[in-house]
């Protein structure tokens, strides 16, 4: 049985193999003399600035936490607190593999592995996140790998040695992370509320929350169907994913100049929280979409392989490329539009039964339904709307699903009841 995978980046760090998928972003917020993590924090990022830190596993080290926040006298008391929870959250599985990013420097690996020490699980694998990724893409040419995380984005490039995938170099792309992003991503959208309605949501902690809240919905729908409605306080403005194109400009411009020269034969695999970027397929046209659960598939294929209970650890940045066992590259998404959909499904629907989704439910034999951010995806075999499933792909509202025996489902958005 594979050991459960912590994957460790702070936009979203995702808990996979000890039942339903973790999600958990790199949020703390103080709540009297304790913490909570993840979504419900990062819900009272505006509302509560004061009590928040975003930074822990950026800046994660000994020095003492400025400004300070609570009981906590460093980071790394906070990430601490934050892998207990998620352990916690997982059911409390017994033994752990890591995936980090590329960017922790040596000293904050070692300092993690202290750290989890002092946890209630032992840690058997340590892996940098690129090289698993890169391990389910094989052939020649260089292979580089973009990940957004809070603060920066970071550029890896990998390349084929033998028969392993071997991290090149890791470069971080600075005023590229999430945060930024966002930034520019609500500014526009704030002045398209202003010119729409007169209405700045922005001028009050409370609407601006909400229009934080709605942008990764607003994203996904933007990227379907190349417009959206955005309603915050009553108020709605009508936004075009041409309107959004500039939000991304300073990542792509970053990521090109980082890579170089592309010859035919060089890949770019990107995470799919930067697949919501508008106008990433014209920017970085050879970009891909990894599936959202592209590190776990990998990991339960390195399986015993990946782990070591015997000594110390070491960061692996090398791995067996698995697309060699697979008579080719293993080939992640294209950046296509999807079919614009009508809503964000709540429920599985199998004859006159509704069954609420949950991540890592299995409606048959083959299928299994996941969570990426504020996406519904579906993995496996059988077919989507009449077309093969291929890899991880989103869900929406009305889509029909035929699994391998036959069994027929439909998703569907169940709107609650007024009165």
């Amino acid at each position: 049985m594979t050991v459960p995978l912590l994957d460790i980046n702070d936009c979203l760090l995702q808990l996979w193999g000890s039942g339903p998928v973790q999600q958990s972003p790199g949020y703390a917020l103080l709540e009297g003399s304790d913490y909570r993590f993840g979504n419900s924090a990062r819900g009272s990022a505006r509302l509560r600035p004061r009590d928040i830190n975003n930074r822990f596993w950026w800046q994660l080290s000994v020095e003492p936490l400025q400004p300070a926040l609570g009981p906590a006298r460093h980071t790394a008391d906070l990430v601490h607190a934050h892998l207990k929870q998620i352990h916690g959250d997982a059911g409390e599985p017994a033994e752990l593999l890591l995936a980090c990013s590329g960017s922790m420097q040596r000293e904050q690996l070692s300092l993690l592995l202290g750290i989890v020490q002092q946890c209630p699980f032992d840690v058997v694998g340590l892996v940098n996140r690129s090289a698993l990724l890169g391990s389910l893409h094989g052939g020649p040419g260089r292979l580089f790998h973009l990940e957004i995380q809070l603060h920066q984005a970071l550029i890896t490039e990998l390349a084929q040695n033998g028969d392993d995938i071997v991290v090149q170099r890791s470069v971080p792309l600075p005023g590229c992370g999430l945060l930024q992003l966002q930034e520019r991503l609500v500014e526009i959208i704030a002045g398209t509320f202003i010119r729409q309605t007169r209405f700045d949501p922005r001028r009050k902690a409370d609407t601006e929350q909400q229009l934080y809240d709605a942008l990764p919905r607003a994203l996904q729908t933007l990227a379907d169907s190349g417009e959206c409605n955005i309603e915050v306080n009553g108020y709605r403005a009508r936004v075009l994913a041409a309107d959004m194109a500039s939000a991304g400009q300073r990542l792509f411009n970053a990521a090109a100049e980082t890579m170089g020269s592309l010859s035919p034969a060089d890949r770019l695999v990107v995470d799919p929280l930067v697949a919501l970027l508008p106008d990433l397929a014209h920017k970085l046209p050879e970009a891909r979409v990894a599936a959202a659960d592209a590190l776990w598939q990998a990991a339960t294929q390195h399986g015993e392989s990946l782990l070591n209970r015997g000594g110390p650890l070491s960061f692996v940045n090398a791995l067996p490329c698995l697309a060699a066992d697979n008579n080719g590259p293993i080939e992640p998404q294209a950046l296509e539009p999807a079919p614009a959909t009508v809503s964000e499904p709540t429920h599985l629907l199998a004859g006159a039964t509704a069954r609420p989704l949950v991540a890592g439910m299995k409606p048959a034999p083959g299928l299994e339904i996941s969570r990426a951010g504020e996406t519904w995806l579906l993995r496996g075999k059988g077919r989507l709307n009449d077309h093969e499933l291929q890899g991880s792909k989103p869900l929406a509202a009305g889509d029909r699903v035929v699994a391998a025996d036959g069994s027929e489902f439909q998703l569907i958005d169940v709107v609650p009841g007024h009165g």
